[in-house]
């Protein structure tokens, strides 16, 4: 069960995902983001939280999607801040 929800979301997001570069981008607004709230000494969850938004908002405006939609789409990625 747990693997098909998995799989559905990984199918959503390939759709959504312009190509791998896009997806690039994504990842790299997250770490941007969480790299930078940590450097002003904001929690993990801070960081992580600030990535997501980040992120989300960039996937919402290069493919047009809603930020919800957008925003479980990064959560779905699964990125954590490296520390």
């Amino acid at each position: 069960m747990i693997f098909r929800v998995k799989k559905i979301y990984d199918d959503i997001f390939e759709r959504l995902i312009l190509d791998l570069a896009s997806k690039e981008m994504v990842e790299e607004a997250y770490f941007e983001t969480v790299t930078e709230a940590l450097s002003r000494s904001e929690s993990l969850l801070t960081a992580h939280k600030e990535g997501v938004t980040a992120a989300a908002m960039l996937l919402a405006a290069m493919t047009g999607t809603e930020e919800d939609d957008a925003r479980r789409e990064v959560v779905a990625l699964d990125l954590r801040p490296q520390h």
